[in-house]
């Protein structure tokens, strides 16, 4: 049997695997994460530690399964964060998360030393302060007491592994993912680092996703109620195991969408994708030697979130399907757009000042209609992006749907209707990052290869674009940008854009506490 490990934004998703990476079962530990202005996006390590244990021992109760059956784990994890280590290995402050845009000052250093568009062919990604690096210049030169304890950086899942075996390393999918490795030549970039100020010895040793990290220490083996004895394969970034989760592990196999907190456009390539424009990206594959040509926007899932727990009788038991249907067909949004940038903005905008907005807000204007513009509006972003995979090249002609939101038909028939393509809903949908684990898994203990996986998620329902309605989004989808386009001098001009820039730092010691 394999565990693998999905450490999200909301929660570790962790399921139990056959070793030919079949699901057994899942179950999801949440923990919190804390937002605030300014664009502060923090967790703490130990909460994701504390889930992977609460996980395991759950699905070894519930199946029955017995210790000794355990071959192997693996963890996929949130990506572009920053965990800071002390010497002791332990966490010198909480983990900034992908989320976290301050580090704006830093990113212009790194672009007048190295020049954007350099910068963009050699990391394979736009310079960004969403990206680990920036973020690890912010805490050094905002928070000189943590960063004089600080000995080595490292991203969600490696702390895992990190605690599981006492290795500390990473794989070529999340070091893709942190505006510091040299993408052509698969290591950290001496050249970047040297800009940044920083040195190369913080950062962990690069392995293949499907590599042995090691065996589990006396210490996780107790905590986790398992032998010694079971293999950690290293694992990847969530972005990339989606991919192999929804069983697109060759650039035959098409494109695909994941609906989470974050959502994201991708497939597979046997080259890196640059867009002339810099609107996408490419991560390294945990498929050895391959690519996944990216386009995340910051808060896809987290609008659907956000507007369902805004309009909910209690946030804490949003009512989202509820409000889903009520928004479905029969519902017009009468000339409303929603510009879903709660978060700021990745693909394709890459601008951390945007913020949401409702646009054409009238007195007739009910919550169905909030809730319908809600969906369009992160339908249209998307579309940009599929729009920029078009004009580098890229045919995508239908798109396979994962994550949370893949469980809703009523919003995968606008995604189809306005991007114009089939959008097919795949078997394993909330799972399909820890079932892209799995599988990466079962390749590094030799049980199986990546052509598994295409077996493993199957097509359970094809949702067909109108004709008509797709013309009329097409018109839309313009006016819908010209908003953006209007209101970009306005959300720079805030003054949640200065603080965004230059904002505050957390005090020292109240975040090194927080942390332990």
């Amino acid at each position: 049997m394999i565990i693998a490990h999905d450490l999200g934004t909301t929660g570790n998703k962790a399921s139990l695997h056959h070793d030919d990476g079949r699901l057994v079962a899942s179950v999801t530990v949440p923990y919190p994460a804390h937002f605030a202005a300014g664009g502060i996006a923090e967790q703490n390590p130990l909460d994701w530690w504390n889930a992977v244990v609460s996980a395991t021992r759950d699905l070894l109760v519930r199946t029955s399964t017995a210790p000794a059956d355990v071959a192997g784990v693996v963890v996929s994890g949130q990506m572009m964060g920053a965990v800071l280590l002390d010497a002791d290995g332990e966490p010198a402050r909480p983990a900034i998360i992908w989320a976290d845009t301050r580090a704006g000052a830093q990113v212009r250093e790194l672009e007048a030393a190295l020049g954007a568009e350099h910068a963009y062919r050699l990391l394979g990604h736009r310079l960004n302060p969403t990206y680990s690096l920036a973020k690890i210049m912010w805490v050094r030169d905002s928070e000189p007491d943590v960063w004089a304890r600080v000995r080595r950086v490292c991203v969600a899942k490696d702390f895992i592994v990190l605690r599981l075996t006492g290795r500390l390393a990473t794989d070529r999918s999340d070091a893709s993912g942190t505006n510091a490795y040299d993408q052509q030549a698969g290591s950290w970039s001496q050249e970047v680092l040297a800009a940044a100020r920083l040195d190369p010895a913080l950062f962990p040793e690069i392995l293949d996703s499907t590599a042995i990290a090691g065996t589990l220490t006396a210490d996780a083996a107790a905590a986790l109620g398992l032998p010694t004895s079971v293999r950690v394969v290293m694992g990847g970034g969530d972005g990339p195991m989606a991919a192999v989760g929804s069983g697109v592990v060759a650039p035959e196999d098409g494109a695909y969408v994941c609906l989470g907190t974050s959502s994201w456009i991708s497939f597979a390539a046997s080259a890196p994708l640059p867009d002339p424009s810099m609107r996408t990206f490419t991560f390294d594959n945990v498929v050895p030697g391959s690519f996944v040509p990216t386009a995340t926007m910051q808060a896809g899932g987290a609008s659907v979130q956000w507007i369902a727990e805004a309009l909910s009788r209690d946030p804490a038991q949003p009512e989202t399907a509820r409000l889903i249907a009520e928004a479905a067909d029969g519902i017009d949004t009468e000339d409303l757009y929603f510009l879903p940038y709660l978060l700021g903005e990745r693909a394709p905008l890459w601008d951390p000042h945007a913020r949401g907005a409702f646009v054409g807000l009238g007195r007739h204007h009910t919550r169905a209609h909030l809730v319908r513009a809600v969906l369009e509006g992160t339908a249209f972003n998307l579309l940009t992006c599929i729009q920029a995979f078009r004009e580098s090249g890229a045919a995508i002609d239908r798109i396979d749907a994962v994550g949370g939101g893949a469980q809703s038909d009523a919003y995968l028939s606008v995604l189809a209707d306005v991007w114009g393509v089939p959008v097919r809903r795949r078997s394993v949908v909330e799972e399909a990052n820890s079932l892209g684990a799995a599988v990466t898994a079962a390749v590094g203990l030799d049980l199986a290869d990546f052509a598994a996986a295409r077996a493993l998620s199957d097509v359970t329902a094809v949702f067909t674009p109108d004709a008509a309605r797709h013309a009329v989004y097409a018109e839309r989808h313009e006016r819908f940008s010209a908003a953006y386009t209007a209101l970009k001098p306005w959300f720079a001009a805030a003054p949640g854009a200065a603080a965004t820039a230059a904002a505050a730092p957390v005090p020292a010691a109240s975040a090194a506490e927080d942390a332990r």
